[in-house]
């Protein structure tokens, strides 16, 4: 399992888009992988949708016993990783099909343990929204902290260095909660190009009012990293300047 992918995709009601994440899978040039797919329970058709790709032996299905959000999903599905490459796609986003290939490629040149793309942003219905979202050459702890730069659906590490990740089980930001983790072992660093697509929905994250956006951040500070109150509050703060720097420097739009 040396060279093994495991991708971790955590899935809830998404029967409408998850077909079209898992092509992206098996449309990678990098043919060594396994797909976990953790469901939340999902009350739609996801179950039925996902029968015809239980054939593809790569593929793993799981079912959680009661609805336990995602991030009781992700570390399920991580503890049954096998391979030595640990990667994030959640069940509505895509690939590029040079994905695996070209990031694993780049992870062992320069070398790194830890790394992301940039991707680009599509709407609920596939189409490009003309946006490509990248960040920070090099991310360490310090400026991990600062903000979340790196996108889920990019993101991929070295199990043999980094260990196997347990999050808390907080309802948002859970991917985030990872990579404060993972960053304590190792600096993250930018494959410097377009790998994936990022779906925007209207319940996603970044859609949410403000008042929203710094209740979560409070409660990944507070819970997940287990910090005071003040110093909580203080990186709260901190990471919604940054977040508005972040809409500045590494949001751009793709020049036609």
């Amino acid at each position: 399992m040396q060279n093994l992918v495991s991708i971790i995709m955590p899935s809830y009601n998404t029967a409408e888009y998850i077909a079209s994440s898992i092509e992206s899978v098996q449309a990678q040039t990098y043919p060594n992988w396994e797909l976990i797919i953790m469901d939340d329970c999902s009350t739609d058709h996801t179950e039925e949708v996902l029968q015809k790709y239980l054939s593809d032996k790569r593929i793993h299905y799981f079912r959680n016993k009661r609805n336990s959000g995602a991030a009781v999903s992700r570390n399920r599905a991580l503890r049954k990783a096998q391979g030595r490459w640990i990667a994030f796609l959640d069940s509505d986003d895509l690939w590029h099909p040079e994905k695996l290939e070209r990031q694993i490629a780049f992870m062992v040149k320069k070398p790194c343990s830890f790394s992301y793309t940039k991707y680009e942003e599509i709407d609920e219905k596939g189409n490009a929204l003309g946006i490509v979202v990248s960040g920070p050459k090099r991310i360490t702890k310090k400026g991990m902290y600062r903000y979340c730069w790196p996108g889920c659906l990019t993101v991929m590490y070295d199990q043999n260095e980094i260990g196997k990740i347990q999050i808390a089980d907080i309802k948002k930001n859970n991917d985030y909660a990872m990579w404060l983790k993972v960053c304590k072992k190792a600096d993250c660093c930018l494959y410097p190009a377009v790998m994936a697509k990022y779906r925007k929905r209207s319940g996603s994250i970044s859609n949410h009012s403000y008042g929203r956006l710094i209740k979560w951040h409070y409660k990944l500070f507070r819970e997940a990293e287990e910090r005071n109150i003040l110093p909580a509050v203080w990186s709260t703060c901190r990471n919604m300047i940054f977040g508005a720097v972040k809409k500045i420097r590494f949001h751009k739009k793709i020049k036609e």
